[in-house]
């Protein structure tokens, strides 16, 4: 098992300290804080901030936060200021920190592997309703985010989420954040291996634990055993990756230094082989790596996928076996083979192991609310399921389905405007927060999605070939453009009048498990936001046109002219 101590310095091994700087590495002896966000970790862990919201803020109210508590240690449970009403894009990298912050805050709901009970459903759509306007939209990680969150109700909140089991613990910050899994883990007919128990023990050694609370940046992690490859793995700083060994049997397949943002960079395979019961050890390795060597210098170097690109994947590895691993040597093994669809989502009718069965369903760009979610739980519940899934394409399943109930089911949801049979814009547009809540924003997103989906919908009626459309509010990628089929980056363009308005930067045929890559950016192609279903209906007729037999939007586009994509 990887060492976690309490004290830093304790993790690293013993080294004659340089008076260069270096890159902040704590294992090269360098404890300085080199920046705000290392000296306020240093000053104080930022778990140790729900004592003084319990006990001071909740009770004084927002002007009594610390701004070190208020823009750094408050995410380590979960906890953004949310964007104050009325500031337009333009004055997004303008305004100070506290120009842009609400008294209000958007407050994340960790739910690793996207598991919940119809009754932990009920109670985060009853919070929704009383504390947060309503709000409550699924993310592309799995996770529930609120707004509209006031500081004095927050210890109510989590009274009632850690009633039923959840928590907002490390839901932000430089922090192990929602470890994603597999939403039809242990029930999917086509399963290589079933990830749950690995998951629950990663949770147990790393949730809650100071060893691993003050890490360079955020540790995105991944584990699925299914052959459709549901967890985006390789966009994650470590992800496990389920595939059979000819002479092991199933097993996980581990990638490390993945990640999107201004600089993306797809993960690289260790080449290894992990049993289930070692791949909480591996773990442990993977993310006292990046707190002992990750780069603290710089903020926009913190992420693992900096360290990783630098080692390469033989160094990482050799470090892992002999400082993490006690000098055990990891099995080689064979990567996952390529899924054979190109929707990752579980969207539909889907028979389980037992025989029963999973309906996967469709909400516009994960938007949801509080009064829908309690409404799906009673739904579930009144045709024999107690357990729900969220999915990483901001979707949703309903697990434990009768047959006979199937169709009742699946009426009860489209009366809901939640579609087991959604169209390919509405299975595959997905939107971040945007303006409306975001600081770091400069466009709206979700109701852009959402207006998208209804007019390509009636403009191209009889499209129906797996297509991602991905809308982001700016270039932090938290909705994954690089790697959609077309992805939409927010930022200010000029329309045809010479004016300043909402647009996107098109990003086009970037794709995930089947030949992963990125988008291709077309010179100068910007696109209004008021332009934007006339250009995407427009590139898609020529896809239409010119695709040859059985080939991909990606493909396609990877191979058409300019003319073809502007």
């Amino acid at each position: 098992m990887a060492a976690t101590p309490q004290n830093p310095a304790a993790s690293a091994p013993r080294r004659r300290v340089s008076r260069h700087r270096g890159e902040g590495q704590w294992a090269a002896g360098h404890f300085t804080p080199l920046n705000g966000n290392e000296q306020f970790k240093k000053d104080d862990d930022g778990l140790n901030v729900r004592t003084r919201i319990e006990t001071i803020y909740s009770k004084r109210g927002f002007d009594s936060i610390d701004p070190n508590d208020l823009r750094g240690r408050m995410r380590w449970w979960g906890l953004y200021t949310q964007r104050r009403p009325g500031i337009d894009g333009g004055k997004t990298a303008i305004l100070e920190p506290e120009e842009l912050d609400d008294e209000y805050f958007m407050l994340r709901v960790r739910i690793d592997g996207g598991a919940l009970t119809t009754q932990q459903l009920r109670v985060i759509g009853e919070i929704s309703q009383e504390f947060a306007r309503g709000t409550a939209d699924i993310t592309d990680r799995q996770n529930v985010q609120y707004h509209w969150i006031r500081i004095e109700d927050v210890p109510a909140i989590w009274e009632r989420l850690e009633g039923v089991g959840l928590s907002t613990v490390t839901a932000c910050g430089d922090t192990p954040r929602v470890m994603i899994g597999s939403p039809v883990a242990g029930i999917a007919e086509d399963e290589i291996i079933d990830a749950t128990p690995a998951l629950e023990e990663m949770k147990r050694r790393v949730l809650n634990n100071k060893a691993y609370s003050n890490l360079p940046r955020k540790f995105k992690t991944a584990i699925s055993g299914s052959p459709l490859l549901d967890v985006v793995h390789e966009i994650n700083d470590v992800a496990f990756v389920g595939v059979r060994h000819p002479e092991h049997g199933p097993g996980f397949d581990v990638w490390v230094g993945g990640g999107l943002s201004t600089n993306p960079k797809l993960g690289v395979r260790l080449g290894t082989w992990v049993p289930m019961d070692e791949v909480p050890d591996v773990y442990e390795g993977v993310i006292s790596i990046f707190r002992d060597y990750g780069y603290r210098r710089l903020r926009n170097r913190a992420r693992l996928k900096f360290l990783v690109a630098d080692w390469g994947a033989e160094k990482f590895r050799q470090v892992l076996e002999d400082e993490y691993l006690g000098g055990r040597k990891l099995i080689d093994g064979p990567a996952p083979e390529q899924p054979v669809q190109q929707w990752r989502d579980h969207i539909g009718v889907h028979r389980q192991q037992d025989g029963r069965y999973y309906v996967g369903f469709a909400p516009r760009v994960g938007r949801v609310d509080g009064a829908t979610l309690t409404k799906i739980a009673d739904l579930a519940e009144a045709h024999g399921s107690g357990r729900v899934r969220t999915t990483v394409e901001q979707k949703m399943i309903v697990l434990d389905v009768e047959e006979g109930q199937v169709d009742s089911l699946v009426e009860g949801l489209e009366a809901l405007d939640l579609t087991a049979r959604p169209s390919s814009f509405r299975r595959g547009t997905m939107a971040c927060t945007g303006i409306e809540f975001c600081k770091l924003a400069i466009v709206e997103t979700k109701q852009r999605g959402a207006q998208l989906i209804d007019e390509l919908e009636r403009r191209l009626p009889d499209f129906d070939e797996p297509l991602t459309i991905n809308l982001n509010g700016c270039p932090n990628a938290c909705a994954r453009i690089q790697v959609a089929d077309i992805g939409l980056k927010g930022q200010l363009v000029l329309n045809d009048a010479g004016e300043q308005v909402e647009g996107y930067q098109v990003h086009l045929g970037g794709a995930l498990g089947l030949e992963a890559g990125f988008g291709r950016k077309v010179r100068g192609l910007k696109v209004t936001s008021d332009e934007l279903p006339d250009y995407i209906e427009r590139v898609l007729k020529r896809f239409q046109a010119e695709r040859e037999a059985g080939e991909r939007f990606a493909t396609w586009a990877a191979r058409a002219s300019e003319e073809a994509l502007s």
